[in-house]
C-alpha cells in the first residue's frame, strides 16, 4: 500500500477521536470493468469514515477522486510516481495547491480548494489476486484499501516502525467499526503484492 506524498501525521500523538462525518464528494473513476465492486455511494461511505476518525481537524467537506485501474494503468502510474514496476493495490495522491495562483483568485477558489483530499487509485486486478489469496471478500479488502488510501491522504504513513503501528490500528478500528473483520490478521504471503513503501 502506498503513499506518494510525504507524511504529516505524526507517530508520537495518540489517534485522533472520530469526529462527525464531514460531507463527501467522491468522483469514481471505473477505467477498467470492475462491474462485482462495492458501489460508489459504499465506497463514499468508508472514506467518510476514514476521515471521520483520521482527520487531525474536523473537516466539514471532503473531496476524494477514486479511480480504479487495471494492471497496465497501475504498473504505469507505479513506476512513474515511485519508480517501482509493475502494479501495486493503492496508490496515494495528496492534494497540493496550484502554485502561482493570484491571490483574488485564490480567494475565490479557497473554499474548494480546502475541501479538496487527494487522488486514489486501485488496481482492480491487484485486489482480486490479494483478497483471494488472503481469504477476503472483495468488499472487505476494497473497503481496506479505500480506508488505508484516506489514511495516507490524510498524512498517515507506514514507513517507521511506530508510524506502521499507528496506522495499523488506526486501520483495523475504523473497519470492525464498519462491520469487517481485523484486516492484518492474514499473514502476508510470497505473492501478496502489498508494497512495503
Amino acid at each position: 500500500m502506498t503513499d506518494t506524498g510525504q507524511s504529516a501525521a505524526s507517530s508520537d500523538a495518540e489517534p485522533p477521536q472520530p469526529t462527525p462525518a464531514p460531507d463527501v464528494q467522491l468522483t469514481v473513476q471505473r477505467a477498467c470493468a470492475v462491474s462485482d465492486l462495492p458501489d460508489d455511494a459504499q465506497l463514499a461511505s468508508w472514506v467518510r469514515a476514514a476521515i471521520a476518525h483520521g482527520a487531525a481537524e474536523p473537516r466539514r467537506r471532503a473531496a476524494v477522486t477514486l479511480r480504479i485501474v487495471d494492471d497496465a494503468e497501475g504498473a504505469a502510474l507505479n513506476q512513474r510516481y515511485r519508480s517501482k514496476p509493475g502494479p501495486t493495490n493503492v496508490l496515494s495522491f495528496p492534494f497540493e495547491q496550484p502554485a502561482g495562483l493570484p491571490a483574488e483568485v485564490l480567494s475565490e477558489l479557497q473554499s474548494s480548494l480546502d475541501a479538496e483530499l487527494g487522488d486514489l487509485v486501485i488496481c482492480a486486478p491487484v485486489l482480486r489476486r490479494e483478497a483471494t489469496a488472503q481469504g477476503k471478500t472483495l468488499a472487505a479488502h476494497t473497503a481496506h484499501l479505500v480506508v488505508h488510501g484516506t489514511l495516507h491522504l490524510l498524512g498517515y504513513d507506514h514507513i517507521e516502525p511506530a508510524e506502521a503501528d499507528r496506522m495499523e490500528a488506526l486501520e483495523t478500528a475504523i473497519l470492525t467499526g464498519l462491520g469487517f473483520s481485523t484486516p492484518y490478521e492474514v499473514p502476508e504471503e510470497p505473492h501478496d503484492e502489498r508494497s512495503s513503501a
